[in-house]
């Protein structure tokens, strides 16, 4: 069975069809990028495929999701509240300890942001603001990531370090993205939305360019 699956799934705004109907389905193992351009409905999409009732999904939305007010252990350290009672999750709060500041460091070494470990999220950079959400998704741990534009904010060097980590934790994935080879690279399979309908779906390394270039 797969882990993820639409059956003709649609959503509509304003009493607008804006996605679908559609189907699709994510098997287990699967790392798939979403691409199309802006407003053709990937993060609606993303939006259907993520069950708020399933813990072992990791979701990263484009608006990131972060609390500007608390620093940016306590951001990342939200991505697994579901794992802790409510006392555990308020003495954390309150007083941090030391093992979970330990996880949370060693998540955030693997992106070069520890120095920002205690720094308030709403003053970092956009750049920065992104690498705590990836952080975020990253400390979850789930068994499925949903992300939507992960590296839309960062530079060369930094994208890929943040695309080797959400891979590499990260066996089944959809991320929504507009970079064209970086998709090819992290992904195994491409999905074209246009016009909110599937115009695509093929194997990363065989869709042909001028297929991809239609979707724009």
């Amino acid at each position: 069975m797969s882990p993820l699956a639409l059956r003709g799934a649609r959503a509509d705004y304003g009493g607008a069809s804006v996605l679908g109907p559609l189907d699709l389905d994510i098997a287990a193992g699967e790392r798939v990028a979403l691409v199309g351009r802006s407003g053709a409905g990937k993060s609606t999409l993303l939006a259907l495929l993520h069950d708020r009732e399933r813990s072992d999904i990791a979701l990263m939305p484009q608006d990131l999701g972060l609390v500007d007010t608390l620093s940016v252990f306590h951001n990342v350290y939200m991505g697994r509240l579901g794992h802790h009672s409510t006392a555990y999750n308020l003495a954390n709060l309150i007083r941090p300890f030391r093992r979970e500041v330990a996880a949370v460091t060693a998540v955030l070494e693997r992106l070069d942001m520890t120095p920002t470990l205690w720094a308030r999220t709403g003053e970092l950079s956009g750049g920065q603001r992104q690498r705590v959400a990836v952080a975020r998704a990253l400390f979850q741990a789930g068994s499925i990531l949903l992300a939507d534009e992960p590296v839309s904010a960062l530079d060369g060097p930094r994208t890929e370090r943040v695309m080797e980590a959400l891979t590499e934790q990260y066996e089944t994935a959809v991320i929504a993205m507009h970079d064209l080879p970086l998709a090819r690279r992290y992904a195994d399979r491409l999905v074209g939305i246009r016009d909110g309908l599937i115009a695509l779906d093929g194997p990363a390394d065989t869709v042909e360019t001028e297929a991809l270039d239609a979707l724009y």
